[in-house]
């Protein structure tokens, strides 16, 4: 896998001309994507690929003017470098801010937009992190995002583990990497060894479109579930890309089947340039009542939407039957012993 960074590199391993409305973009929003997952465009129809829309610029980014680059409140809830914390019994790390892909819709846009310097957590914050779990035994579980994290080394990631599952409150560890979708060479044989030997460890990927899923990626999660390793996906519901049920119904179908939950739908978050993949609400709704019949638990993810200003995520079920009629039917129909009544 090679990364390419800028219209023009892309362009040119594309074999494609670079569309001018695109320059303007760039210039707000870096564009980078590697091989691998361009490999996976269909040339002959780039434009409108699934696989293009979420790795390359769109010029309704531009058009985003008033919403946030942090709208999660993120840096206000920083309570140790690098750490944040929303929630009472989980946080989250962000052991580094590179990337093998800028996906569009990523929404820690903030990240790679201001130009900052690519930076892993250093010894010093992971040090400190440890001390601040220590102080909060409460904290029972630690997600490593970033960036991607499997950015780093093996070594690095190993050494990360070991600080982590030393402090004896934390139970759960989950690594929350979009590699097996962009990069599925990296889980290699050493990789999967250092995360099956770590106590309590989930690996949490994100599949958006059944596109995604080539013998490559499958052979990737397929490594990860024969090591023991629990494998449960997230995917954000974006327009234009996966918002038709069917889809998304051959997606969660093509995951239960290499034994990879669908863990959350997510409508995509508020954050500047983000907009145009919006769905709204109610489509999100109109899938699930679409799939629920067809679908069995395994494969039905819970729909969900992060609060803004760091509220959280908030769960949006869909009521399949009418309540009263359900009610009627069963309290005429089933009978309880009295001694349960």
């Amino acid at each position: 896998m090679k990364i390419l960074n800028g219209l023009d590199a892309i362009a040119d391993y594309l074999g494609i001309s670079v569309p001018e409305n695109l320059r303007a973009v760039e210039k707000a929003y870096p564009v980078r994507a590697n091989t691998y997952y361009l490999s996976q465009i269909d040339r002959n129809d780039p434009w409108n690929d699934p696989i293009w829309k979420q790795c390359m610029p769109h010029p309704d980014e531009l058009l985003d003017y008033d919403a946030s680059f942090d709208p999660l409140s993120e840096q206000e809830q920083t309570v140790a470098p690098r750490l944040i914390r929303r929630f009472y019994d989980r946080a989250v790390l962000l052991s580094t801010n590179r990337c093998p892909m800028l996906c569009r819709f990523c929404f820690r846009k903030r990240q790679w937009r201001s130009g900052e310097p690519e930076q892993d957590i250093a010894d010093n914050e992971l040090a400190a992190v440890c001390d601040y779990f220590r102080a909060h035994p409460e904290v029972k579980e630690i997600l490593i995002s970033g960036g991607e994290p499997l950015m780093l080394s093996n070594a690095r990631i190993k050494k990360i583990l070991e600080a982590l599952t030393s402090v004896p409150s934390l139970e759960i560890v989950r690594l929350g990497s979009r590699a097996p979708v962009t990069w599925p060479e990296r889980i290699d044989a050493e990789l999967v060894g250092i995360l099956s030997s770590c106590r309590g460890l989930w690996f949490a990927t994100h599949f958006n479109h059944p596109r995604e899923l080539s013998d490559a990626a499958i052979a990737a999660c397929t490594s990860l579930v024969s090591a023991g390793i629990p494998v449960v996906n997230q995917t954000v519901l974006l327009r234009g890309v996966n918002d038709q049920p069917e889809v998304l119904e051959e997606l969660f179908r093509r995951l239960i089947r290499i034994r990879v939950k669908p863990h959350y739908l997510f409508h995509v978050d508020p954050v500047k340039g983000v907009r145009h993949f919006a769905t709204g609400i109610a489509r999100g709704r109109e899938i699930l009542r679409y799939c629920r019949p067809r679908l069995s638990s395994l494969a039905m993810p819970t729909f969900a939407i992060d609060l803004p200003e760091g509220g959280g995520k908030v769960s949006i079920q869909e009521n399949y039957f009418d309540g009263e009629k359900f009610e009627t039917i069963f309290n005429t129909r089933v009978k309880y012993p009295e001694a349960l009544e």
